[in-house]
């Protein structure tokens, strides 16, 4: 963890992002709406989201399926485009900079680990064409053999050997196509890494490996991370703080730390109710009832009314917005009127 972070000082934020939205139209064609006399239909899978991001810090975005995580950081990196609000990275806003003439020096300074090595590998192209490839197109090489230098010494650096090199995606495991991805990620020397759900798809043996060698990698080249993720034990693991999300908008934000010792939202203390009980301290657990509204259709109010304990009519009428709370960021009512004590 970032010592800055840690004692409690300022960090200049490395990225923000302030009040972003996406929408996404989900309406049927224009002429079976016409006959059929229905409205036009938007997905809100971002609403109206802001935070940031130290340098040297890991933000993690935490929630259930449907939430809007693996949107944001497609609309961080550019993959999408936001509906509206701004994304500026160190200062420059991201959709105006991948779009100039310049966009190339800029773009280097940021990568993305996708949900699925096996999906997010070329396959027909050998491992030492994956992780050149980058450096290639940000000319971060003069020569054939500087390239081939740096591919072996990225391989070596996220535990592989330089002889993998000649290899194709489909002779390595789930965890060494991971291994493979960080350092194609790693091979245009970013500063901030987008890491969605990168090991979801491995088995748990393999996921600590995973972690731990990005600690090691973050610790060792000063990366910044933006880390999306549903289960809270992997957040737990690499966070410094933690955004949980709830049908496109931010809940709670928190430390890693506050978060797991005193969750405030009723809907983080019903999510970290779903983490097995280890000690089997025979402690009653709340499941998370329910299941998420339909983004189409959100509930008025608090999303979150209908399957909260503490819900009134304020929470069923009037939208929460994030505000401090010992030392967190919360958007609910109850916890404003301290009916969750």
């Amino acid at each position: 963890m970032n010592d800055d972070i840690k004692q409690g000082f300022e960090v200049k934020p490395l990225l923000e992002v302030r009040d972003l939205t996406k929408y996404f139209d989900v309406s049927k064609p224009w002429l079976t709406r016409i006959l059929e006399k229905q409205p036009k239909q938007i997905l809100k899978a971002v609403d109206g989201l802001s935070f940031e991001i130290g340098k040297g810090e890991t933000f993690s975005l935490v929630g259930e399926s449907g939430c809007g995580k693996s949107t944001i950081a497609k609309l961080v990196v550019g993959l999408q485009r936001p509906s509206n609000g701004e994304i500026l990275f160190d200062g420059q806003d991201l959709n105006k900079a991948i779009t100039s003439k310049d966009s190339n020096r800029i773009r280097r300074r940021w990568q993305m680990i996708f949900q699925d090595p096996f999906a997010s590998l070329n396959p027909r192209w050998r491992v030492n064409d994956i992780i050149s490839e980058p450096i290639r197109v940000f000319k971060l090489a003069k020569s054939k053999s500087e390239i081939n230098d740096r591919v072996d010494k990225l391989l070596t650096q996220v535990g592989l050997s330089p002889a993998d090199g000649n290899k194709f995606p489909h002779e390595f495991s789930g965890g060494q196509r991971q291994r493979i991805s960080i350092a194609r990620a790693l091979s245009s020397e970013p500063e901030f890494l987008v890491c969605d759900e990168p090991t979801s798809a491995l088995d748990v043996s393999v996921q600590a490996q995973i972690l731990n060698l990005m600690k090691d990698l973050q610790r060792r080249l000063g990366l910044t991370y933006l880390f999306i993720s549903h289960n809270l034990a992997v957040v737990y693991h690499v966070s410094d703080r933690i955004g949980v999300m709830y049908l496109g908008r931010l809940c709670e934000v928190a430390t890693a730390s506050d978060l797991f010792k005193n969750p405030q939202h009723p809907y983080t203390q019903l999510l970290l109710n779903t983490i097995p009980d280890m000690e089997m301290t025979g402690i009653k657990r709340d499941p998370v009832h329910g299941e998420v509204p339909n983004p189409i259709d959100p509930p008025s109010g608090c999303a979150f009314h209908p399957r909260c304990p503490l819900a009134n009519d304020r929470c069923r009428k009037e939208t929460p917005q994030l505000q401090k709370n010992a030392g967190s960021l919360i958007a609910c009512h109850a916890v404003e009127e301290k009916r969750n004590v």
